[in-house]
């Protein structure tokens, strides 16, 4: 079965390297926690408000310090670790990152007092508590999460494009570093704009439970990279001039524009909710629906779908797709077939939620005036 997947490459590990593999995520973990306690980090604060002071919360943020530290750590093997270790070892990595996130979720969820209707399983899932913040808020979970799978993303990736180029050298695929430098820029972009995750869904309404922990440590920062497991391991796809030229140029131009949809959804929500009176890039008025002591963003981009973002990261999953050069190989389209089901399902959950958030008159409203929930013209 693991041959007939293409992925037998990925258990070549000896033994000791096989442990070793497993524990990585606990080691990640534990350096990780040090040197963003240790690294200095500016204070911010968010959008979330504390239900015991009726302030919004204050954070501390070193993100991209810790990153391009981090970076520079692999990139001139300061370890001693090889560069393509991480890779070599990331089924076994998310084997013990798995059992490490699910004692993390038990300890996060069952030390809470219980919800009432909340089955026991369904709150080690989706969490009891929204925020965990310690050492007067110099730590908290959910940011830490993302720097630790933010980061380790980018070196999965790269470490794989390592992997590939010492397998073939001159006879690698551009495309596969060209998914590596995707995800390496999508995480640089993140931390750069790190306060803008305090204004976004994880931050505002997600629970600390085993889904989110899961998700932001191992899904994100491992189980991104998953359709090199399967790509690492084809060569260059051997394409003529002209089409070599439509591929290696029109991928990077998707993604782009992907990025660009993205991003400034993203900033002008930000905006909205930071400067309500203020125009996004000095050039559009925000146009809103006032429901109760809220407000609806229904202009600019957010006037176009009600989830435009999600039409952004569906861009940039198919330019990752479309990057490795092999169409009809499945292993190529797994991290688009994720995205597009979780932005499906989270667009419908979003809609649940903003109807009792806001009225269902007020949302109907909202949703009268802008028709499309992700794609304008089509859905």
């Amino acid at each position: 079965m693991i041959e007939w997947l293409g992925i037998g490459h990925l258990f070549e590990l000896s033994r000791t390297e096989a442990i070793a593999g497993f524990f990585t995520p606990l080691v990640i973990c534990v350096v990780f926690f040090a040197v963003q306690m240790v690294l200095p980090g500016r204070r911010v604060t968010g959008y979330v408000v504390n239900p015991v002071t009726g302030e919004r919360r204050d954070y501390r943020l070193n993100g991209l310090l810790v990153f391009v530290i981090a970076q520079a750590v692999w990139a001139f093997g300061l370890t001693g670790m090889p560069h393509d270790w991480f890779y070599r070892s990331s089924v076994y990595a998310v084997a013990g990152g798995t059992v490490l996130t699910a004692i993390l979720a038990v300890v996060a969820v069952y030390s809470q007092p219980p919800r009432e209707g909340q089955h026991a399983l369904h709150a080690l899932w989706d969490g009891r508590a929204r925020e965990f913040s310690f050492f007067n808020s110099r730590f908290d979970v959910k940011m830490y999460l993302y720097v630790v799978g933010g980061t380790m993303l980018s070196l999965n990736a790269l470490s794989g494009a390592a992997y590939h180029h010492g397998l073939f050298g001159d006879a690698s695929n551009p495309g596969v570093f060209l998914f590596a430098g995707f995800l390496t820029f999508y995480v640089l972009d993140y931390f750069i704009f790190e306060r803008v995750q305090l204004y976004t869904y994880d931050v505002i309404h997600e629970n600390l439970g085993f889904k989110l922990i899961w998700g932001g440590l191992i899904v994100y920062g491992w189980l991104y990279i998953l359709p090199l497991w399967g790509m690492a391991v084809y060569p260059d796809p051997g394409f003529s001039s002209p089409w070599r030229l439509v591929w290696l140029i029109g991928t990077p131009a998707l993604f782009l524009i992907g990025w660009g949809i993205a991003r400034g959804a993203n900033m002008q929500k930000y905006t909205f909710k930071r400067w309500p009176e203020r125009k996004f890039l000095g050039l559009i008025e925000p146009e809103f629906i006032q429901a109760g002591d809220r407000k609806i963003l229904c202009s600019g981009l957010w006037g176009a779908a009600r989830h435009l973002n999600y039409l952004g990261e569906g861009f940039f999953a198919l330019a990752i797709a479309l990057a490795f050069g092999y169409f009809a190989n499945l292993w190529a389209w797994t991290y688009l077939i994720f995205i597009v089901g979780l932005f499906i399902s989270r667009q419908r959950f979003d809609e649940r939620y903003c109807a009792e958030k806001y009225g269902e008159e007020k949302w109907a409203e909202y949703r009268a005036r802008v028709k499309w929930r992700i794609i304008p013209g089509v859905y």
